[in-house]
């Protein structure tokens, strides 16, 4: 089972949020299928189940973590350890609209991802990483990664970022492999 998470902050205060990339990629995927996220009792996440629409991919479980991102892990437990991972989030070191799509790694100082490594005990997962660039000098961090990007070209590039990312979810879904998603999708961003 290919389990996709999608981060961000739960609640309206973050909606579309430049933290809430993830979030807004897997909503596109699950559109795509044609399905809808849904909270099951006592779940800490919303979840939609999906089948490949060829005999090459796999099923897969589109979900999108409602812990707030630095505790994303906490979810972890609900998950086979085995099962096939793919964490779609933000990243500052990519410039606005950026896309790099890679298997393993370090965190880029991401602590969602670090938390879901973290409690999974591994990091041999896929990344899906959408590029917001750097904060404006004299803004904080924090502001800058739970704040809107204002309309605008940065805001064109990451809107065009979260649909290939969409778009990469469902075709390794759909079984198109890690190295032919990099080919198609990796790129360093416009701004």
């Amino acid at each position: 089972m290919i389990v996709v998470l999608g981060l961000g902050n739960p609640g309206s205060k973050y909606e579309h949020t430049r933290h809430n990339v993830g979030f807004d990629a897997v909503q596109q995927a699950a559109a795509f299928f044609r399905v809808t996220l849904k909270k099951r009792c006592f779940r800490l996440y919303r979840q939609a189940k999906v089948r490949p629409e060829n005999n090459k991919g796999q099923d897969a479980l589109l979900v999108q973590p409602l812990t707030f991102m630095n505790a994303s892990g906490n979810i972890m437990g609900s998950f086979k350890a085995d099962d096939d991972f793919v964490v779609v989030c933000d990243n500052m070191d990519l410039a606005a609209g950026g896309l790099r799509i890679r298997k393993g790694g370090g965190y880029s100082g991401q602590k969602g991802l670090a938390s879901i490594a973290e409690k999974l005990g591994r990091s041999d997962f896929v990344r899906i990483y959408i590029g917001i660039g750097r904060p404006a000098e004299g803004t904080e961090v924090v502001d800058h990664v739970i704040g809107i990007e204002p309309e605008g070209e940065k805001k064109i590039a990451i809107d065009k970022a979260i649909e290939d990312a969409a778009k990469a979810i469902v075709k390794y879904i759909n079984g198109v492999s890690v190295e032919e998603l990099q080919l198609e999708f990796n790129r360093k961003g416009i701004l």
